[in-house]
């Protein structure tokens, strides 16, 4: 079992070797890379903004963790199934799901409105860790099936404290689930520290299930993308289960309810900011003469393009019938769920009464 910090690349945008775990991507995989991060963290940023100004009612920021999105992301193949918490924002992208979805979601505007099937890219789930459920039954489901179609289930630090997710260790390892179980680990579990958690290393957790852990630099794209590459690899084999903690940091709120500052220091949150993932892969970018202020510059007006885009879907995104809280509650019906939906029903009409008699 691996016992160091993976890091292909350090902060200041070198290149580090791994004999374990190695990727050389193209120039041309490099600047998607660094595409995909400043993308992921623009629509985050706006989506931020929107609640503010009350457009959506809660937003959970991916600010910190765009390297370990988008690296383990990319290191899926397209007839992989990927299981996301509710912060997962920069998967979706990669995975070519359109983020009307997303923000529908936290509007308020939809239950999550897309169809799993069409980018294996399965729903939001605000129930903490009950996703590694989800992710590890349909592993097991995969390997009946046979093939080498892997699943990778997404969750942070905080969730490995529910037992949904010890239950999603134990079946995934006795029944040698194709499943990456896939922890963000960003330090903070809304507003408790991982040392008020945990008495070892998160990763080390594996070994007590049966199946190996390793912890990657989260804010490293190339280590995240090969470790989780790697990982990948060994699920398809039969082999079992594989766990990676991406050590990496949540450098703005839990969500857009939550202060921060009430409970970490800024000094904290400086020392990560100079770990900021998608500048170290400019500094890499840049160094290796893989491209030009031109390109950077091209780059910012798509990301501006986007925010754009986002702006616009969320504010001319129609409300729902709130009478559709009441569909899709049993699969035939319900006497009990008829008679509130003739109930609501009737107290809306009340409103339009007083309306007419005024």
């Amino acid at each position: 079992m691996t016992t160091e910090l993976i890091q292909l690349l350090t902060p200041e945008g070198r290149r580090v070797h791994h004999p374990e775990y190695a990727v050389d991507p193209s120039a041309a995989e490099l600047r998607g890379l660094h595409r995909d991060m400043v993308l992921a963290r623009r629509l985050d940023a706006e989506a931020v903004t929107l609640q503010r100004q009350g457009e959506l009612a809660l937003w959970p920021s991916l600010l910190g963790q765009e390297a370990a999105q988008i690296g383990s992301a990319r290191a899926l193949r397209p007839e992989d199934h990927a299981f996301p918490s509710y912060r997962e924002h920069g998967v979706a992208l990669v995975r070519n799901l359109d983020p009307a979805h997303l923000l529908s979601l936290f509007r308020g505007a939809s239950n999550g409105s897309w169809d799993p099937a069409e980018n294996n890219f399965h729903l939001y789930t605000l129930v903490i860790g009950s996703q590694a459920l989800h992710a590890t039954g349909y592993a097991m489901g995969v390997a009946k099936d046979g093939g080498d179609t892997a699943v990778i289930g997404y969750f942070g630090d905080g969730a490995t404290s529910q037992g949904d997710v010890a239950e999603a260790f134990t079946f995934g390892a006795v029944y040698d689930a194709p499943i990456v179980f896939f922890c963000q680990n960003n330090q903070w579990a809304i507003s408790e520290p991982t040392e008020r958690q945990m008495r070892a290393p998160l990763y080390r957790r594996a070994a007590g299930f049966g199946f190996p852990g390793v912890r990657v630099d989260g804010n490293d794209v190339l280590a995240c993308l090969a470790v989780t590459r790697a990982a990948l690899d060994h699920v398809r084999t039969g082999s079992g289960p594989m766990l990676v903690e991406a050590y990496t940091y949540r450098m703005g709120a839990h969500t857009t309810s939550d202060d921060p500052t009430r409970y970490r220091d800024e000094a904290e949150v400086e020392e990560w900011r100079a770990k900021d993932p998608i500048l170290r892969l400019r500094r890499l970018l840049e160094r290796e003469g893989h491209t030009d202020e031109a390109w950077f510059a091209a780059l910012d007006e798509e990301a501006e393009t986007l925010a754009r885009r986002v702006r616009e879907i969320v504010r001319t995104m129609p409300d729902p019938d709130p009478s559709v809280m009441f569909e899709n509650v049993y699969a035939d019906g319900h006497a009990l769920v008829d008679e509130e939906r003739a109930g609501f029903a009737a107290y809306q009409e009340s409103f339009v009464d007083a309306g007419r008699s005024n």
